[in-house]
């Protein structure tokens, strides 16, 4: 039958431990004599161990990693904005700060309300901006791999 180890508790200060195998309460103390030997008391029992290189202090273990978080869903598509009118055309801006991926449009382009015009990537979510009316691609501000801030010009529909 094999041990299992339930729980260990270490005061790393004291070099006191705590543990119980199979349900059996066992405290522990350790204390090294010299390099090599070492004694250790187990529920008032002394032992003196010899080890094959020196025991070294013991480092307090690192901090458990924060939980990851859980996967993002897909990600959705962002509406532009509502485009404002300009000499010229209506003005698609950044909803947020990112970076543009790709640009799906040219210049010249006949476009759809709901087409999608660009990829912006913002904290590691893709989002599609797509087009809030009909138009033609007028101006094309931006190109792949640019960062932009919220507001910052997109691309201009005529």
């Amino acid at each position: 039958m094999k041990n299992q180890l339930d729980l260990i508790t270490l005061d790393f200060n004291m070099k006191e431990f705590s543990f119980k195998i199979n349900g059996a309460e066992y405290k522990c103390a350790v204390e090294e004599l010299e390099a090599g030997k070492t004694k250790v008391t187990v529920n008032g029992k002394v032992y003196e161990v010899e080890t094959e290189a020196p025991a070294k202090p013991v480092a307090k273990p690192a901090a458990a990693p924060a939980p990851k978080p859980a996967a993002a869903p897909a990600a959705p598509k962002v509406e532009a904005p509502k485009a404002a009118p300009v000499a010229g055309g209506l003005q698609v801006k950044s909803p947020l700060p990112g970076s543009v991926i790709k640009v799906l449009v040219s210049e010249g382009q006949a476009v759809k309300k709901g087409d999608t015009l660009l990829t912006l990537e913002s904290m590691k979510m893709e989002n599609a901006i797509m087009a809030e009316a009909d138009g033609t691609v007028k101006q094309i501000a931006v190109t792949p791999g640019q960062n932009v801030m919220q507001d910052d010009l997109l691309i201009v529909l005529g």
